[in-house]
């Protein structure tokens, strides 16, 4: 391609960064390393660029674009465009600078084209289709909203009411993508899995090493079942690994004996008709006769704060065993619950329970769940989520990007008496 010419030529994306690309950081060697070795120094691909661009931009036509700004912040122009600019701006005698300002003229009717490409017709202003979507908050009928919902799905209906709306009501499911990827969810399920084993296998008088290599050995056994991808397997054996000496020292830590290990429990809010369910991923029986509750977190736990308004799974959880949600254990008062986290900070964050604390957690969950049994309450999309980088599933469906975080969210009733 190099030896090939043309009339015209387009130099698209005249950005540093892509014109020249930077070179990629190299973890391995660095430059002097590679020099020592006889290996091309990186500083040889921008030599190259440069002598693309050089032959490039010495065709009979050229156009020059380039982007004023990326997704993220304004962007630098080439360096070899900032040197062709100086250079004739620095020529008055010879009319560099007048055969810039030809240069930006004639740019600027394509430019002016693209505009008008983009400018919508007056058909177009006037049809609601293209119109920016609105925040959306619908109101079903009450008869519509889920009679049923589980622990997580109620931090769900705090943070993001729209996607309650959207697949508990309107009884759509995300679609899997077509190549299926390893994702933070997947190692979730399969570290539930490998802890699960672990909790249901213990043996009588196991020593901490004893301990280890088990977790070791039904870590690898899960994977190689469960995870088809080579790399994933590896990586996630790895940290489990480095997670293993905060797991045991948690599975021992109060001296808790297992009771109930991914079972599920059921309470009825009566008198709504509202059924709250959910499966704590352990409980146990601490040598008080109490409950410990605890939840493996692959990613970061929640903090206190959070835990008090979003994340309220364990708290609602001990709710339910104190008012006997969990058959075979009956009502039970709890004593703890911890959050155990399996990610790079080993953390662990324990709430003592009280009967003030649950009492205010059960309060609020009924006011929460008497206010959705209204039609004057809708399901706003993204309503206390807790980054603006997180992604829900439905976003698409709410059009999120056609309007902001800070817009008010527009209700709509919805259901058959609309369409009257």
């Amino acid at each position: 391609a190099r030896v090939q010419g043309a009339e015209l030529v387009i130099l698209g994306g005249m950005n540093d960064g892509i014109w020249p690309r930077l070179p990629p950081p190299d973890p391995w060697l660095n430059r002097q390393m590679r020099k020592d070795a006889g290996l091309l120094l990186p500083e040889r691909q921008i030599g190259l660029s440069a002598h693309d661009y050089q032959q490039a931009i010495a065709a009979p036509r050229v156009i020059i674009t380039r982007s004023s700004r990326d997704a993220e912040a304004e962007t630098v122009p080439s360096r070899w465009l900032n040197r062709l600019l100086n250079l004739m701006d620095g020529l008055p005698d010879q009319r560099g600078r007048d055969a810039v300002s030809q240069m930006r003229t004639r740019g600027r009717y394509w430019l002016d084209l693209a505009r008008v490409l983009d400018a919508p017709t007056p058909e177009m202003r006037h049809d609601p289709r293209l119109k920016p979507a609105k925040r959306p908050q619908p109101r079903p009928p009450v008869t519509a909203r889920p009679e049923k919902l589980s622990l997580t799905n109620i931090a769900r209906l705090i943070r993001d009411p729209y996607a309650i709306y959207a697949r508990y009501i309107l009884r759509l499911s995300p679609l899997d993508p077509l190549r299926q990827a390893p994702d933070p969810r997947d190692r979730g399920n399969v570290f539930h899995k490998i802890l699960e084993r672990f909790v249901r296998e213990r043996v009588v008088d196991e020593t901490r090493d004893m301990a280890f290599h088990r977790l070791m050995k039904i870590a690898a056994g899960v994977l190689a079942a469960e995870t088809p991808f080579p790399a994933a397997r590896v990586f996630w054996l790895a940290r489990l690994e480095r997670a293993a000496g905060h797991i045991l020292t948690q599975d021992s830590k109060y001296g808790g004996t297992p009771q109930a290990i991914e079972t599920q429990g059921a309470l009825r809010l009566d008198p709504l008709p509202f059924t709250l369910f959910g499966t704590p991923d352990r409980i146990d029986r601490l040598p008080n006769g109490k409950l410990l509750i605890m939840d493996y977190k692959t990613g970061s736990p929640p903090s206190e704060r959070q835990q008090s308004e979003y994340d309220k799974q364990l708290l609602l959880a001990a709710a339910m065993a104190e008012r006997g949600g969990f058959k075979d254990l009956g009502p039970c008062e709890v004593e703890m619950i911890s959050y155990i986290g399996l990610g790079a900070g080993e953390k662990a964050i324990e709430t003592a329970i009280t009967p003030e604390l649950l009492a205010d957690v059960w309060e609020k969950l009924i006011h929460l769940i008497e206010q959705y049994q209204t039609r004057e309450t809708g399901y706003t999309a993204r309503r206390a989520v807790f980054q603006d980088r997180f992604e829900g599933d439905y976003d698409h469906l709410a059009r999120y990007g056609e309007w902001e975080m800070s817009d008010r969210a527009t209700a709509e009733i919805v259901g058959p008496e609309a369409l009257e």
